[in-house]
């Protein structure tokens, strides 16, 4: 079986529906829903509809709380703490940004941290939602283990990546959201779900030694490639800080895997961690419009490189895969479909 392409509101059905039948609250449901089609929509396939399947065994495993009570108490005048009662990350990542919005809407500036989470998808989801209530946004968090340090032969730091975006007055918004590592880990799973080849320098063997072959990458390498890697690795413990040492919450090291474990019923007590900035208290909402259409203006127009594409700012490849998605449908990997329904098996 091949990719199908699947339209988005009927893929968005199909995701909700399984959610709902593993037993996730409405919200919850509906959040998850929400971040994983944000996902595949903008073309981050390692982080969309693909999870679904792993939502649903750990939901009905017990790791996940199907219907948390999340909670949340200020600590000052522009910073709270978010417990997500071990729910999916998705319902704790977007309501910890709701509240960051509330804050930086009183205080100019909100950070809020969380606690007691599970995986929460693509982190731009959040950054998005920060951008689209005018504001900008930041949100990272730590995961499990998976990417070897700086020349390092075992893995240490997750993938921990780190999203900002930015309104842009009558456009989608400015965004950057990236992983920490080379790639994502889910990619990897992604590749070896389709058989194709990795590309070099982002994945290792047991070894330590780098490969190609997504059957055999057992851990990441970081975000830099051979001789700068240290800057990714440095950048990965950034997410660590604010998501895990600030939030007393699981270290990378110390947290169950996300995948490859038996274990689906112990909660893996994940922390994040969001800031909102409010334009207005500082150089103003018109005016910040105004300085990014001169600063996104100015951007595109640089030449492109002899043989080069035309130079695009944070977001542009994102937003254009979204439109053609949204045309032509979001293309679903042969086990997704399997596990929808949307390998024939029922109509789609």
């Amino acid at each position: 079986m091949s990719i199908v392409l699947v339209q988005a509101e009927t893929l968005r059905a199909r995701v909700l529906d399984a959610l709902s039948q593993a037993g996730a609250s409405p919200e919850s449901a509906q959040a998850a829903t929400r971040a994983l089609m944000h996902a595949s929509t903008l073309g981050v396939d390692s982080h969309g509809v693909r999870l679904v399947e792993h939502y649903c065994t750990v939901l009905r495993g017990g790791r996940v709380n199907r219907n948390p009570a999340v909670t949340s108490r200020r600590t000052a005048a522009a910073t709270a703490v978010l417990d997500g009662d071990d729910g999916l990350g998705h319902l704790t990542g977007y309501r910890a940004m709701a509240l960051a919005l509330d804050i930086a809407g009183e205080s100019g500036i909100g950070a809020v941290g969380a606690i007691r989470s599970s995986h929460f998808g693509a982190a731009g989801a959040y950054a998005v939602a920060a951008a689209e209530a005018g504001m900008i946004g930041f949100a990272t968090t730590n995961a499990d283990s998976i990417v070897a340090p700086f020349e390092g032969a075992k893995p240490f730091h997750g993938t921990n990546p780190l999203a900002f975006a930015a309104p842009v007055e009558g456009e989608k918004p400015w965004l950057l959201d990236m992983a920490t590592s080379s790639i994502p880990f889910n990619r990897v799973l992604l590749f070896r779900s389709l058989g194709k080849v990795l590309p070099e320098a982002v994945a290792a063997d047991r070894s330590g030694a780098s490969t190609r072959d997504a059957g055999l990458a057992e851990m990441l390498l970081p975000l830099g490639g051979a001789g700068f890697g240290f800057k990714g690795a440095a950048l990965a413990g950034v997410a660590t800080l604010l998501s895990a040492v600030l939030q007393g919450t699981a270290l990378d090291h110390d947290m169950i895997p996300m995948v490859g474990s038996s274990d689906m019923a112990t909660p893996r007590n994940m922390g994040h961690f969001f800031i909102a900035i409010d334009p207005a208290r500082f150089i103003g909402r018109e005016a910040f419009a105004e300085a990014m259409r001169s600063y996104l203006a100015a951007l595109r127009a640089v030449p492109p490189a002899p043989d080069g594409q035309p130079v695009m700012a944070a977001g542009d490849r994102e937003w254009r895969t979204e439109e053609l998605r949204l045309r032509d449908g979001i293309p679903v990997d042969p086990d997704t479909a399997r596990f929808l329904g949307l390998d024939g098996s029922r109509p789609a």
